[in-house]
């Protein structure tokens, strides 16, 4: 059964302030959450319990993986020097 793939609209406008060519290339990843949320090189953000990262050169995906419900949070997108500032949830 698919996940259904939910984002935030904090993760949104990071997402829109990127360059369209990273915009396109994150946006495909997020695609593949929904079949897979632990693709290979996914990992725990560490100190919180159920998010998750992957890597898409020199920016990030933060997510939350909600098994009861099969639903994927992405929280946010950004930089990888920035998406991590004032990371709370």
């Amino acid at each position: 059964m698919p996940y259904q793939v939910l984002i935030l609209p904090a993760a949104r406008k990071g997402l829109k302030q990127l360059p369209r060519i990273i915009q396109e290339r994150i946006d495909a990843h997020i695609l593949t959450l929904s079949d897979n949320p632990r693709p290979i090189g996914a990992t725990k953000v560490q100190g919180f319990q159920n998010v998750w990262r992957i890597r898409i050169g020199d920016y990030r995906v933060v997510y939350q993986i909600e098994d009861d419900r099969l639903v994927v949070l992405v929280i946010r997108v950004g930089h990888r020097k920035d998406v991590y500032r004032n990371f709370k949830l």
